[in-house]
């Protein structure tokens, strides 16, 4: 039977070993690669600084290449990957597997692990972001002519356009960016090295292990390494939840314009589900889930927080439980963005329901401006069309579904192609950005996984 990596051969309680494992072996299955990655770029510094032998070093980088690419099981005895590849290694390999933890502890290399997990799901985070947000940015282009109510309170309030709302949806996920950039430059710093939170007594080269995983730089102080697990996990799930909350603004939106009272848009039938009682339902499922997911991302992120407060420095095992938040959430947020690729493809517009919705008296505003472009003061505009909003837009003889073209300033629906231009130039940076970090990192681990250049 497999054995905890700190077993003496003391008798352990059941009960105790699974209460304490939770789900890391489930979870680790998720990090495997990852830690193989930067046990190789480990195993390599050690074989520079003469702990390994190169031998030892090539049958180690051909077996952690293999791990990285098929996996491996995990089992409740083991508790978590690094046991399960610390095993693997020595069953294999004899003297090189049981060197392999030489200079490091299961808490920096789970603190590595989740940084090169997490900087690869936040660069896959910001590509599938910018996705939507072009195809947001297409479907609004195609309709910035389809005249659409505007609201507040839920109420009419301005005409707008179709276009407007969907270019204000990809404009709201692009400045995620910036955040999500954030997040990735805090996760590309190398742990390793710092091992349980104070160091090894020998001459690890750290800076190499960095530069072998293609890190940014090295977090400097063993304590403060150990003192960043959760404050990364809670930093990246913040990162995300601008971005979830536009999702389920958007989804809202479009739960609520699909209405069979409203019918501005229409759902596909592959993206909505049906009753399993009364024939004549399509439900929005996907989208209601995309707004529930949110709010559970939100409750991810107040967990991390409420584990991590109020604890001293250094290593606790309170701070396993950071590891499920992060990885569920990054994944969840990844799911939400890929559905709502498919109901945007999948999304028909009644442009006749669109037009014939916006009520006489929702162009009030535009007469007001007309009679204060013409020199009358804005208060007494207002008092002489408030009286009767929808007699002051037929006396001024304008079709109130049009008024949206009087305003061309920026920003404004009669301009809107140069907001969905500014779009399409933020996406094209972020995607630079993201593009070059993604060749680099798989680059990086296609280098030091490679028993060829050992």
């Amino acid at each position: 039977m497999s054995r905890p990596l700190w077993d003496r051969g003391e008798p352990f309680d059941r009960i105790a070993l699974r209460f304490t494992t939770g789900r890391d072996p489930e979870l680790d299955l998720r990090l495997v690669r990852h830690d193989a990655v930067a046990s190789a770029a480990h195993a390599r510094m050690l074989c520079e600084i003469g702990v390994l032998e190169p031998r030892e070093l090539a049958g180690l980088l051909v077996e952690l290449r293999g791990i990285a690419e098929d996996g491996l099981e995990i089992s409740v005895e083991e508790e978590d990957g690094h046991t399960a590849i610390e095993n693997r290694l020595t069953a294999r390999l004899g003297a090189a597997g049981r060197r392999i933890h030489t200079g490091r502890s299961r808490n920096d290399q789970v603190i590595a692990a989740l940084r090169l997990f997490g900087r690869e799901a936040v660069l896959t985070l910001a590509q599938r972001l910018v996705e939507l947000a072009l195809q947001l940015v297409e479907l609004a282009g195609e309709h910035g002519d389809t005249s659409l109510p505007g609201y507040t309170h839920t109420r009419q309030a301005m005409p707008s356009t179709l276009g407007l709302l969907l270019g204000a949806h990809a404009e709201a996920l692009l400045d995620a960016l910036p955040w999500l950039r954030v997040a990735f430059e805090h996760l590309n710093r190398s742990p390793l090295g710092s091992a349980s939170g104070f160091g090894v007594a020998l001459p690890l080269d750290r800076q190499r292990v960095a530069d072998l995983l293609a890190f940014d730089r090295v977090q400097q102080n063993a304590i403060a390494v150990q003192n960043d697990r959760g404050k990364t996990e809670m930093l990246v799930l913040g990162a995300v939840l601008g971005p979830v909350q536009d999702l389920a603004r958007l989804a809202a939106d479009l739960i609520w314009y699909s209405s069979d009272e409203l019918g501005f848009v229409r759902l596909g039938t592959e993206v909505t589900t049906g009753s399993s009682i009364m024939p004549n339902k399509r439900n929005p499922d996907a989208l209601e889930l995309v707004r529930a997911g949110a709010a559970r991302i939100k409750g991810w992120h107040a967990a991390v927080a409420a584990v991590t407060c109020g604890l001293s420095s250094g290593y606790h095992r309170d701070l396993q439980l950071t590891k499920e938040p992060l990885l569920e959430g990054l994944q969840s947020t990844l799911d939400m963005l890929a559905v709502m690729s498919r109901v945007l493809g999948s999304l028909e517009v009644d442009v006749t329901r669109c037009r014939a919705a916006v009520q006489p008296g929702a162009a009030a505003t535009d007469v007001l401006y007309g009679r204060v472009a013409e020199g009358e003061a804005f208060r007494d505009a207002y008092r002489a069309v408030a009286g009767d909003p929808a007699a002051a837009v037929e006396a001024a003889g304008v079709e109130a579904a049009e008024t949206w073209r009087l305003r061309t300033h920026a920003g404004a629906p009669g301009a809107l192609e140069g907001s969905l231009a500014q779009c399409r130039e933020a996406a094209a940076s972020g995607r630079r950005w993201l593009e070059a970090q993604q060749a680099r990192i798989a680059a990086a681990a296609a280098a030091v996984l490679d028993p060829d250049r050992s």
